[in-house]
This record gives C-alpha cells, sequence and structure tokens, in this order.
C-alpha cells in the first residue's frame, strides 16, 4: 500500500480569495494527506467573513492574528512561526503555502533546505521569488474551471486561466530554453526523450506547472509550440504508449 506525503498546509487569508478554496482543497490531494490546514488572518474583520463558510466546509483551522498597526499585515510573522514550529515536529513530508505574497520566499526557501517539499499556491500577481523558491508553484486561476466547461457568471469568481497561442508560447525565451534544455539533458543519441523524464526534469530545476500557461499537460503545451517532433512508441507490447519528443532543430 502506497504511503501518501504528509503535509502542512498554511493559508494566508488575508491575500487569498476563498472562492478558490474548493478547487485549492482538490489540488492538494494530488501531493498528498493535509494532516494539517490552517488558514491566518483577523477573523474579527468583515473582510475575512466569506472565509468562514469554506472553513467549516473543509475542516480548515482558523488562526486568529490581529492587526495591531494599521496597514500592516500582522499575519506573515504568524504563519511564518507556525510553520518552522511544525517543521521542528519532523512530522511532515512537505507543507503547502497558499499566498502571493513575496514575505513568504525565506520561509520556503528554509523548508526546502530541511529537506522538504514545499508546494505553493497564489495568484498570478505572485512574485517570481516566491514561485521559484517552491519545488512547484500552481497559479490559483489555473485551478478556478467551472465544472461544466463554462464561463462563470458569478464575477467575485476569478476566470480560468487562458490558454496561450503558439505564438505566445515560443516568444517566452525562459519557457523554450526550459523545454529544449530538459529534452537534450534527458534524450538518446539520436535526440529523442522520454516525455516523462522531461516532465521530471523540469521539475527538478523550477517550479514549473502547464497549468500556468492554461494547459493541462505538458505534452499539449510542447506540441502546441511546433517546435517539437512527436512520436508513440508502443515499448511494453500492451495497450499503453509512451511518447517521446525531439527538438526540429536537431531533425536531419
Amino acid at each position: 500500500m502506497e504511503v501518501r506525503k504528509k503535509l502542512a498546509v498554511l493559508i494566508d487569508a488575508d491575500n487569498i480569495s476563498p472562492a478558490l478554496c474548493e478547487a485549492l482543497v482538490q489540488e492538494v490531494a494530488k501531493y498528498g494527506a493535509a494532516s494539517v490546514k490552517r488558514a491566518y488572518g483577523d477573523w474579527t474583520t468583515p473582510q475575512l467573513s466569506s472565509w468562514k463558510a469554506m472553513l467549516h466546509e473543509y475542516a480548515i483551522s482558523p488562526m486568529q492574528q490581529f492587526s495591531y498597526t494599521t496597514g500592516k499585515n500582522s499575519t506573515d510573522s504568524s504563519m511564518i512561526i507556525d510553520a518552522m514550529d511544525l517543521l521542528y515536529t519532523e512530522k511532515f513530508d512537505g507543507f503547502c503555502l497558499v499566498t502571493s505574497d513575496s514575505d513568504f520566499t525565506k520561509l520556503a526557501t528554509r523548508i526546502r533546505e530541511s529537506g522538504l517539499v514545499v508546494y505553493g499556491f497564489g495568484e498570478k500577481k505572485t512574485p517570481g521569488s516566491l514561485q521559484a523558491a517552491c519545488d512547484k508553484f500552481v497559479f490559483l486561476e489555473a485551478l478556478a474551471v467551472p465544472s461544466n466547461g463554462a464561463e462563470s457568471k458569478d464575477s467575485s469568481k476569478p476566470p480560468s486561466k487562458e490558454k496561450k497561442t503558439r505564438q505566445q508560447l515560443n516568444q517566452d525565451t525562459k519557457l523554450i530554453n526550459l523545454l529544449r534544455g530538459a529534452v537534450e539533458a534527458v534524450s538518446d543519441d539520436n535526440g529523442w526523450a522520454n516525455i516523462a523524464a522531461v516532465g521530471a526534469h523540469i521539475a527538478n530545476q523550477s517550479s514549473f506547472d502547464s497549468r500556468n500557461y492554461g494547459y493541462r499537460k505538458l505534452s499539449t503545451l510542447i506540441e502546441t509550440t511546433e517546435l517539437f517532433e512527436m512520436e508513440k512508441r508502443n515499448l511494453r507490447g500492451n495497450n499503453a504508449y509512451d511518447l517521446y519528443i525531439k527538438d526540429k532543430r536537431f531533425t536531419a
């Protein structure tokens, strides 16, 4: 029986919309069991009133932090102290930091230095420093897709992540260099690379998630760029197949 990772989920309620809570909980479940779920903020203020229903529905513990100074977010220090306390218990395999605040960059780095995995969840506005400090970072807007596939009519809910076009993807030099570098690193003598190995190599060096570009699968994103050849191979003698890709620059 597979042992699931024990995760501590810490939510900066001051900077995250409660409309994203359902999608967040479902996403976290893909990585492990949320042994601890805490949301931080000043629960005496009306700004967090819409969060209260989510706390009950998803068994999230509210952590009270009074705002001692006007205009200053006191949630950060409380969440960081709790994270370090949980880290020192050595009972967890990883942390899920749900925030768009760059102030948590050092916390993510410190947790990773202890050998634990850090999953980051935030909005598109999240600074690159925090994204890079996490093993994996997911834009919450990329998760907020209505179940019926239609656009939500509730304007209070954030829009789903739009797919980037081929031209937009190819103009993203950082993305293309990341893809090409990963393919080259794991390719065979003929330049072909298994898509699973490519994905693993990317995960080892960045917080990349294809959904942040509007694509559920890495293979679909790569196909959209039209910069790589793609080939299905049945190497196991059953109905399953493996997908291999090759940089078109090196095609004879």
